[in-house]
């Protein structure tokens, strides 16, 4: 069986095809509503789908971006990514979603894919600092928005990004004031702009108290693994800390069950915080404290924003930044 096609639907509704054209493109003010209903209801019960990528051929334009991210099964980036399938779909726009586990010859790849799709834009995730992949988006003249992604002249593209730095010095103060000298600080990988931001903040916060040694300062990935193995060398090295502030909470959900393991009472024999309040922060028992950044309204952001430069609203500051929050519960 032949796909329906506009010209079945015109001969069954006794129009043109550009009327049925002009209908399904929405450019049909100058068509009276029973034709419009009918050619609808016939296109319904026909089951037509129309042909996206010829209408992108006509328009230059395919009503569909792109997310580009590190790692799905990590709930800030699927939390984000919902943030901005909703703005799209507000904005009536499709999504496709590129997961690169990390891997920049994987992310060009995609890069690559997207653009052969006719991608409108794209918004790029923290990961990797890859600059081939926006220069094949630059040279194909496809806009796009970087979350929290920090890349070599980064202020001369559209971002969305948060206040790391002074959420960790939040994070510090608030430990310092409950009487914690003892604070170890598990940060990110090292290649990463967000794991040198909030290492500075708790650089800064520490030297700015007094107790700042180099020898508190631990190395983990951004996941539960990295919190697990970082947590095993802390607790082979110290016996007596007040506290862990881990760079993300993915990584305090994985050193909180390695101290339980070992016996660690939180927060009585020792604190725990985190950063970016994923929902099961909440969830846990006890529940993480934690530096919130505001995770679904950055990534609306970030949509609009890119929605705007496709459609020629070129926003005033290329560079969006959100404050941090400090989220007091149990573990701290």
């Amino acid at each position: 069986m032949n796909k329906v096609t506009m010209k079945d639907i015109a001969e069954m509704a006794g129009v043109s095809k550009a009327t049925v054209s002009m209908v399904m493109n929405k450019k049909d003010a100058s068509i009276s509503d029973a034709t419009r209903e009918k050619i609808l209801k016939i296109a319904k019960e026909m089951s037509y789908i129309p042909n996206s990528i010829a209408r992108s051929l006509s328009t230059k334009k395919s009503g569909t971006i792109g997310i580009i991210l590190p790692d799905i099964t990590n709930p800030f980036f699927s939390e984000m990514a919902r943030a901005i399938e909703d703005e799209a779909e507000r904005l009536e726009y499709n999504l496709i979603i590129c997961n690169t586990d990390n891997d920049i010859d994987k992310e060009e790849k995609y890069i690559e894919l997207l653009i052969s799709k006719l991608i409108d834009g794209v918004i790029f995730m923290s990961g990797g600092k890859s600059n081939e992949s926006i220069t094949l988006l630059n040279n194909n003249n496809v806009p796009f928005v970087l979350v929290d992604r920090y890349i070599e002249s980064y202020k001369d593209h559209y971002g969305v990004f948060c206040l790391n730095k002074q959420g960790v010095k939040d994070g510090i103060k608030y430990l310092y004031e409950k009487g914690k000298r003892k604070i170890v600080f598990v940060k990110g990988t090292e290649n990463l702009e967000i794991s040198k931001q909030r290492l500075e903040g708790y650089i800064d916060a520490m030297k700015n108290y007094g107790i700042y040694e180099e020898k508190y300062i631990f190395e983990g990935d951004f996941n539960v693994e990295g919190g697990v193995i970082a947590t095993e060398k802390i607790i082979s090295c110290f016996h007596n800390l007040d506290a862990i502030f881990y760079s993300n909470d993915m990584m305090a959900l994985g050193g909180m069950k390695i101290l339980l393991r070992n016996g660690y009472i939180i927060p009585r024999d020792i604190s725990v915080v985190g950063f970016d309040n994923i929902q099961i922060s909440a969830v846990i028992e006890p529940e993480l404290t934690t530096i919130a950044q505001p995770i679904y309204i950055m990534g609306k952001k970030a949509c609009s924003i890119l929605i705007d430069v496709i459609n020629g609203k070129l926003p005033i500051e290329k560079q969006v930044y959100f404050e941090t929050e400090l989220i007091i519960r149990g573990t701290a």
